[in-house]
């Protein structure tokens, strides 16, 4: 009978333990996700609080929420190569400077080209054909790239090439060119008639707060340069609980100019998922 009364009494305190355990974890994760949710608030409203003329096409700042805290950097998506909208020469150049042989990197452009680009019904097209030939289960979209992501399906593009350009291109910014204000120095470095030495020059005289901005376009000397910002940003959230468990979440939003909404979310990746942090 003691021993019955003792298992039970085990079994009970494994219960009420996980319990606690489980609870203490959800409060967690809903601390959390609070404080992404602000630090996510705080940046939308900095961005639509000012006219597209004077709004900020980067940032970062830190904020209290409650007992939590939260660090925020957002980014224009225009500080990115869009799959979608960048001519060949400024695809190839990426991967070019990305280490790709300069005899690959405009084949591996072409794939993405094709990918994206529509198709007439019924026409014999040789990208199709080529996906038949290597067995795919699949044809090419023929349509813009709806994720970064879906480059991993075009076919001809070695996955070491893609792993090292996704960090660098977008599907959200809906502009052919790259802000040079913002951009990485890879990006820069993507640019038609770009040389080491502008780019070094550029990306110094960019760091000087005194500068005109607009110096850098003519500095750049391509068309697919600007010091423009779209309509979509990146906005990386790190945040730590009052427990001091900390956690990130890296969100795209689309900033509207009318309606009940003042922004809509276009991706969102949190930490726990191994992408936070890691540009789409």
């Amino acid at each position: 009978m003691l021993a019955a009364l003792a298992t039970l009494a085990l079994i009970y305190l494994t219960y009420v333990t996980n319990t606690a355990v489980t609870v203490a974890v959800n409060t967690d994760r809903l601390q959390a996700d609070a404080l992404m949710n602000a630090g996510l608030e705080l940046a939308a409203y900095r961005l639509t609080a000012q006219g597209e003329a004077t709004r900020p096409t980067s940032g970062t700042f830190n904020a209290r929420v409650g007992a939590g805290r939260v660090a925020v950097t957002f980014r224009s998506e225009a500080a990115r190569i869009d799959l979608n909208m960048a001519p060949k020469a400024v695809l190839a150049g990426l991967m070019t400077g990305l280490g790709v042989s300069a005899s690959d990197a405009p084949d591996y452009a072409d794939r993405i080209l094709a990918w994206r680009s529509s198709t007439e019904t019924g026409q014999d097209n040789p990208e199709d054909s080529y996906y038949r030939t290597l067995g795919a289960p699949y044809l090419p979209r023929h349509a813009p790239f709806p994720h970064s992501d879906e480059l991993w399906l075009v076919r001809g593009i070695p996955s070491a090439v893609i792993e090292r350009v996704l960090p660098f291109v977008t599907v959200f910014s809906n502009m052919r060119t790259v802000n040079v204000l913002d951009a990485a120095p890879q990006v820069v470095a993507a640019l038609p008639t770009m040389t080491p030495e502008t780019l070094q020059r550029l990306l110094r005289d960019r760091a000087d707060p005194n500068l005109d901005p607009r110096s850098l376009i003519g500095l750049a000397g391509s068309a697919s340069a600007t010091i423009e910002g779209s309509k979509a940003y990146r906005v990386t959230v790190a945040a730590e609980a009052p427990s001091h468990r900390q956690s990130s979440a890296e969100i795209v939003i689309l900033l509207l100019e009318s309606g009940d909404e003042p922004y809509r979310v276009l991706s969102w990746h949190n930490a726990f998922d191994g992408s936070a942090g890691k540009p789409l």
